[in-house]
């Protein structure tokens, strides 16, 4: 059994969250990853802007400055990953090994402060998926690499299913500051023309990201306010939901329309629909079209056209929701964050 710290600085959160509260993908990850690490026989000790200290499915969870105040990080670790922040870096300096766990595209860490304690450091830097690697250029100064997805919850790939096609429902679950807009515009003048019965039914908003959603809130507001004023479109927008709760909405779902985002590096949006077996449409941005199989559990469009014509037949075609809903059954309910876990143990010393 190795002893394992996780600190993050980030927005409050704890191994409770998901079950009772949306959100973000990066949270999730982190919660993912300290669950399953304690679940196959580690200490794991997480520091982070917890509000107390509890202990959640064997996670010690406890709030990060007062245990720097009180000097928690002056003992050792076989394992220390520091979440996102640069700054947790040089924390526990006794660590056997050290990494830096990032989750968005690598070039911020090209700015001198960035650079400073990865250069005196030297952790292992762990990316989510080869395009997010592949924004790291080579001579950025680190003690090695590693790509390792994120995994998918248990909610999802153990989720209930139905042979049955679901009527034509449209879900989009992301930030609706990633092309929200550029989704409705498509959605009243290609999409629902022709499937007129369709609804496109949208989990978004502020609450899903916390305190950075709230600093957000007023980019966000128009995109959140058209789709509220889109209902005779057929456009639904609902209060984002706790996982469980979205496994389900996302069980009676047809098909999830989502262009992708520059910014983003894995998307826990379409992977989780695809392991409720949910065929995605998608375009060739950002890290999205690593987690369609293109023409077998969704499709990459290469252009808006694209886009519109593959959508709109999984919307009416049976046969070919039905194909690319049990392939995605088959194919994207493998990777969950046990193995994912799998793949931190090898890092251990």
């Amino acid at each position: 059994m190795a002893r394992i710290v996780m600190a993050d600085d980030g927005i409050r959160f704890d191994g409770r969250t998901p079950e009772n509260a949306p959100i973000g993908g990066a949270d999730t990850a982190f919660i993912g990853l300290a669950h399953a690490l304690a679940a196959r026989g580690h200490e794991v000790l997480v520091r982070n802007n917890c509000e107390t200290p509890l202990n959640s499915r064997g996670v010690d969870w406890a709030p990060l400055v007062p245990a720097l105040e009180a000097g928690d990080f002056s003992g050792d670790a076989d394992l220390y990953i520091a979440n996102r922040g640069h700054t947790l870096i040089p924390l526990l300096p006794r660590a056997r090994r050290r990494i830096f766990w990032i989750h968005n595209p690598a070039r911020y860490l090209l700015k001198l402060r960035y650079l400073w304690p990865l250069l005196k450091w030297r952790p292992e830097i762990v990316f989510s998926g080869h395009h997010h690697a592949a924004s790291c250029p080579s001579w950025v100064p680190v003690g090695g690499r590693h790509v390792i997805p994120y995994g998918i919850d248990e909610v999802f790939r153990t989720a209930s299913s139905s042979e049955i096609p679901p009527p034509p429902r449209v879900v989009f679950t992301s930030n609706p500051m990633r092309s929200l807009d550029w989704l409705l515009d498509l959605w009243v003048a290609d999409i629902r023309p022709q499937v007129p019965d369709a609804e496109l039914h949208i989990f978004s908003g502020v609450r899903t990201y916390g305190a950075v959603g709230e600093a957000k809130a007023g980019r966000m507001a128009p995109v959140l306010e058209k789709a509220r004023s889109l209902g005779e479109a057929g456009v639904v927008l609902r209060d984002p939901v706790a996982k469980p709760e979205l496994a389900a909405e996302l069980a009676s779902s047809r098909v999830l329309l989502y262009r992708g985002d520059v910014g983003e590096t894995f998307c826990l949006a379409v992977g989780e629909a695809q392991a409720v077996g949910v065929p995605a449409v998608v375009q060739d941005i950002g890290c999205v079209a690593e987690r369609v199989v293109d023409g077998i559990t969704g499709a990459v469009a290469s252009n808006d056209a694209d886009f519109v014509r593959y959508g709109v037949a999984l919307l009416r075609d049976d046969d070919l929701w039905r194909g690319q809903h049990d392939a995605a059954l088959q194919r994207q309910r493998g990777w969950g964050w046990d193995e994912a876990a799998a793949a931190f143990e090898e890092m251990l010393p």
